[in-house]
């Protein structure tokens, strides 16, 4: 059963091509985890697989159109699922952004993970609103932090 998911629209402060070249590369993540988890991500350009939970997720860029949208999918995971990310002009030089989710997920799957899809979905684009601004995303203590991430 394919299922749908769409995220609430968040205004980064930041221009989309700025935005967009954070999540076109695929390394960049790999830099936002702690050194700790490092050693069990792997990321390419064009693609991240890890380890999580005994299971090995993956996910690959299947089409990038510059500084608009980005394009996702499984690659290797134990569902199909598509990601789109959307970075649209927003008025003084920032970014409308936003994520649409499609998976193939069983009637227990979308009942059990559908609506934390959809919470952690509006959870990543509050943070990276929070982020662009300068505020810690609700729930994270960056105080541990050493400095080399940059948004």
């Amino acid at each position: 059963m394919l299922a749908e998911y769409k995220s609430k629209h968040g205004t980064v402060s930041r221009p989309p091509y700025e935005l967009y070249m954070g999540f076109a590369d695929m390394r960049n993540f790999t830099q936002m985890l702690p050194p700790d988890k490092r050693e069990q991500v792997t990321a390419t350009y064009d693609t991240i697989e890890a380890t999580v939970q005994g299971f090995k997720l993956g996910v690959k860029v299947t089409r990038r159109e510059p500084y608009y949208l980005i394009e996702l999918e499984d690659d290797n995971a134990p569902f199909h699922f598509e990601i789109i990310l959307h970075f649209d002009q927003a008025p003084e030089n920032r970014t409308d952004f936003w994520i649409e989710v499609s998976a193939q997920l069983n009637f227990m799957m979308k009942a059990m993970l559908g609506g934390k899809i959809q919470e952690g979905l509006d959870k990543i684009v509050d943070g990276l609103v929070a982020v662009s601004e300068g505020r810690a995303p609700e729930g994270v203590d960056l105080s541990n932090i050493n400095g080399n991430f940059k948004f």
